[in-house]
């Protein structure tokens, strides 16, 4: 008698495993929300979905200054050996962009988001701040490279002006400097300054905190940087009453300086120099403000 398989009792052989359940999107799709709603929420997901993502942006803002007449750290900014140096009661501060969005560090969409509504933040599209394709290593060499280069004309430009200005034997002087996480060429001015300001017996800042910004170039000439507005920013924020900047920087200042700061353009360190005397002195009233020329007309 052929033997039969047979089916445990209770078993039916047309039953199904159990139906899986939606997950996730399709979850969601299906569930009794209006279309609108569902619409809505999508739309809410995404925008927070693109506000972590990296942004293609650079945000800058007012960053921090330092006193180059003061320390950095547990060092002097600025070290002078092979001559006397005085100490004044006034500060020199040079000045700072912050920027976030640098390459290998992008800001979030958020960030950008957030600083496109800040009247005190400039935001602006990498390849206009950055080289295409700059690493993060090419960046922070650049930068420092930038400073050291600064702080190197700084100190020439400084003896140089000594020795004319005042006949001083600068045999043997030698000037250092010193600064934490500030990179770029544009404290050059400050640096130059803050150097002589030491070299001198008189207290050039009459106590007074002056502010400025320009880099250094060689024959005491005053170059044009980026970022004004924003160090004006900085420097009122800190204390100062006065703002030395470059000539060629005018037409940025112009209209956009801060109430309680006053310009004072400068082309050279010359000019720099007796501007900042005259500020110590109680006689800056007849100093020149940016201007900027009245175009021509056609």
């Amino acid at each position: 008698m052929p033997v039969q398989d047979q089916e445990p009792q209770g078993f039916s052989g047309s039953q199904s495993e159990p139906a899986k359940q939606p997950r996730g999107l399709v979850a969601f799709l299906s569930q009794p929300y209006s279309n609108r709603t569902k619409a809505l929420i999508l739309a809410l997901l995404l925008a927070l979905f693109v506000l972590v993502l990296p942004s293609p942006y650079v945000i800058e803002s007012p960053g921090p200054t330092q006193d180059v007449l003061g320390r950095s750290g547990s060092e002097p900014v600025i070290a002078i050996k092979g001559a006397p140096t005085f100490e004044g009661k006034g500060k020199l501060l040079l000045l700072t962009v912050n920027a976030e969005g640098i390459p290998g560090a992008p800001a979030s969409g958020l960030q950008t988001l957030i600083a496109w509504a800040d009247p005190h933040a400039t935001v602006l599209p990498q390849e206009v701040v950055f080289p295409p394709g700059q690493s993060r290593q090419d960046y922070d060499k650049e930068s420092k490279k930038d400073m050291s280069g600064s702080q190197d004309s700084a100190s020439k430009q400084a003896l140089a002006f000594m020795t004319k200005r005042y006949g001083t034997d600068t045999t043997g002087v030698d000037i250092s400097m010193h600064v934490e996480d500030i990179g770029g060429p544009s404290a050059g001015l400050m640096y130059t300054l803050g150097a002589i300001d030491k070299l001198t017996p008189q207290d050039e800042t009459g106590g007074q905190v002056i502010a400025g910004t320009g880099t250094m170039e060689k024959g005491g000439k005053v170059g044009r940087i980026g970022g004004i507005r924003l160090k004006m920013l900085g420097a009122k924020r800190d204390g100062a009453t006065w703002f030395l900047a470059p000539a060629g920087n005018c037409d940025e200042v112009v209209g956009h300086v801060p109430d309680g700061l006053r310009d004072v353009r400068v082309s050279t360190l010359e000019e720099a120099y007796d501007a900042l005397t005259k500020i110590g002195q109680g006689q800056a009233s007849s100093l020149p403000h940016c201007t900027v020329a009245p175009s021509g007309k056609s």
